[in-house]
């Protein structure tokens, strides 16, 4: 009896989980945010996840995202980001982002559902999961600035 509880409560957890994440993505606030790359500035809106809840859910259960939006994963320090794709149906690239600004690494197209670590390269204090192959077709790359509110008013 006790097991089906736990199942069960399991199950509602997970409902939960689904249910909060459909409502946050389509209620979610968004900041502005630009990357200026050799070819022009480049301009998303992006929803920020800068709480231990927010991180650890980030784009999990979403089946779509238009090519203009993203999240921004703020760690409030420079640290070794480590992120997997569990639960996260749309490849995505990820931009590795130091304090400053500069686009450290970008781990592109990465797996749906995977559950391999993708990680920066050296310490960051953000990261920009946006659809996978979009850095590529805007032309984005290591070394390239990211600036906006998004970033400014957290610095």
């Amino acid at each position: 009896m006790r097991l089906s509880s736990l199942a069960a409560y399991a199950a509602l957890l997970l409902f939960s989980a689904l249910v909060t994440s459909s409502a946050l993505s389509a209620d979610a606030e968004r900041e502005a945010l630009a990357i200026t790359t050799a070819g022009g500035v480049r301009n998303f809106s992006v929803e920020i996840a800068d709480d231990d809840r927010e991180r650890a859910l980030g784009l999990m259960f979403r089946r779509s995202m238009p090519d203009e939006e993203g999240m921004l994963f703020d760690f409030l320090q420079e640290e070794r980001a480590s992120f997997w794709m569990r639960n996260t149906y749309i490849p995505l690239d990820m931009l590795f982002i130091k304090a400053d600004g500069t686009i450290e690494s970008i781990a592109a197209r990465t797996t749906p559902l995977s559950e391999r670590s993708v990680r920066s390269k050296g310490q960051v204090r953000y990261v920009l999961e946006i659809n996978g192959g979009l850095s590529s077709k805007l032309g984005i790359e290591p070394g390239d600035k990211v600036s906006g509110p998004a970033i400014e008013s957290r610095q």
